[in-house]
């Protein structure tokens, strides 16, 4: 019988298989065990009510089961779910033979959704638990009618959350605080049509938000075309699966390595987007250099990093992808990359080049088990006339709610920070316009602060926890210490021409 499922109870479910894990996996872990089998679940429910639909519009007719354009998936005998649950030994087994069946009755779909987590590791996974799993999920119906795609996708939204919280060390792979997220998108507003890519694209959360925009808005978002890449060949399926799970269908997700082998080409040539979200890996250490320096697509044309922070070539990489007339993204990077000396060629071209719109200073905690600050870079292939050859500054560090020692932003926040954008003008204490002739006098830097002065009205209490306040002067330190070692390295270098 069909039963709705409420939200909450949908939430108590999901959460319920990963506390039948907790004495045997690893909280990191819980991912690649749950979501193949939430999933596999779900497939098999939703191949069983359309079966139902078949049989009373063909008036019983079984032949018409099998046809593909019946069903969103096809289930082959042997691969269903009451198969699997029908075992009582070798569980393990028969789910990697039904995850098989299953991928290869969907090639084009499906193939590596399910991962290759260790199911037949009996030390690990013995029958019991994994039968207590099968149970639990089996204890709902995870059906369109009792669960519709949207509501399926928030409790999937819920789950990520849920691990990232548990996991800790795991949990900035696949999650990005999705009001910081919301944000970005508010700010680009897709539109019906377009084609929406995220470069390091984790659990597609990006994607998602940039999708569920258009719906908010009552308008076609069946017509978009998202586009992801991401390197961890898990966060890749979790990042198929989340969107199977949201109702959308026409995307692709390529688990490869972006900046070593982009995955979408044409005609020899990076493919270009209309809406570009990205929250790339900050400042990795291990990429290819050398073959960037001598990169194929031009991605190089404001320079070559250096090997400790590749920040720059994903930069580089998402202007190279973005349409020369409708193209646009947010990235949200660290606050080095608006000043770091080592940076300064690269991001004086950058400016000059006029593609940078927008730069918003977001406050410190926004992001899972880190208390460091971020920045979104906004970048317009083709700016509206009045806004050429000048940057919006936007000091949004004190737009934030803090709630059980986490930050996030409101509404309210998210509805002033794409207000002061959307307007484009200067707001005392909060948002600045500068030209490009103002920002060479900066010697090119992006540094927030030069350009949004403090209006120093009521001074704020500082609300933030010891350790938080310890690690913003730890940055700083830090921060310090590369300044000392570069005029250092200076002086030698000066030293050494007049010797």
């Amino acid at each position: 019988m069909s039963k709705r499922i409420t939200q909450e109870e949908l939430e108590s479910y999901l959460w319920g298989s990963a506390v039948l894990l907790r004495t045997s996996i690893d909280a990191g872990a819980y991912k690649q065990y749950i979501f193949p089998l939430l999933f596999f679940k779900r497939i098999s429910d939703v191949y069983d009510e359309e079966c139902e639909k078949i049989l009373e519009e063909y008036d019983g007719d079984e032949s018409a089961l099998e046809w593909e354009e019946n069903h969103l998936f096809m289930v082959p005998e042997g691969a269903h779910w009451k198969d699997v649950r029908a075992k009582s030994e070798n569980i393990g087994a028969a789910l990697v033979d039904a995850f098989y069946k299953v991928q290869s009755a969907n090639p084009d779909k499906l193939q590596g959704i399910f991962g290759d987590a260790a199911w037949t590791n009996k030390n690990r996974l013995p029958d019991r638990l994994l039968k207590d799993l099968i149970e639990h999920f089996s204890s709902k119906t995870l059906s369109l009618a009792n669960c519709p795609e949207d509501e399926l996708g928030q409790g999937y939204e819920y789950l990520i959350k849920q691990f990232a919280d548990d996991s800790g060390h795991t949990a900035q792979e696949f999650y990005t605080n999705r009001t910081v997220v919301h944000l970005m998108t508010e700010m680009l507003k897709p539109q019906s049509g377009e084609s929406i890519y995220d470069p390091t694209c984790g659990s597609a959360g990006m994607l998602i938000s940039a999708i569920a925009y258009l719906k908010e808005k009552g308008e076609e978002w069946r017509n978009v075309s998202a586009y992801g890449q991401e390197i961890n060949a898990l966060t890749s399926a979790i990042g198929k699966m989340n969107l199977f799970l949201h109702g959308i269908k026409d995307f692709e997700i390529v688990n490869d390595d972006t900046l070593a082998r982009p995955a979408f080409i044409e005609n020899g040539k990076l493919k270009q987007f209309d809406l570009v979200l990205a929250n790339p890996p900050y400042s990795i250490s291990q990429w290819d250099r050398e073959a960037f320096a001598s990169d194929k697509y031009g991605r190089n044309f404001l320079g070559v990093p250096s090997q400790g922070r590749a920040d720059y070539a994903f930069l580089q990489h998402i202007i190279k992808s973005m349409n020369k007339n409708t193209g646009r993204c947010a990235i949200l990077f660290p606050h080095g990359v608006l000043f770091r000396n080592e940076e300064s060629a690269m991001r004086a071209e950058l400016v000059k080049s006029d593609y940078v719109e927008c730069v918003i200073g977001l406050a410190a905690n926004l992001f899972y088990n880190s208390p460091m600050e971020a920045c979104i870079m906004i970048c317009k292939m083709n700016k509206k006339p009045e806004n050429r050859g000048k940057v919006l500054f936007i000091n949004a560090i004190n737009d934030v709610e803090r709630k059980n020692a986490q930050s996030y932003l409101t509404d309210e926040h998210i509805k002033h920070i794409a207000g002061a954008y959307d307007n484009y003008e200067d707001v005392d204490g909060f948002a600045t316009v500068a030209t490009i002739e103002d920002i060479a006098k900066n010697d090119y830097s992006l540094s927030i602060p030069l350009y949004v002065k403090s209006n120093n009205e009521g001074i704020e209490n500082d609300n933030r926890t010891f350790k938080e306040i310890y690690s913003s002067w730890e940055r700083s330190s830090d921060s310090m210490h590369e300044s000392y070692d570069e005029l250092n390295r200076l002086l030698q270098e000066v030293s050494n021409v007049k010797s």
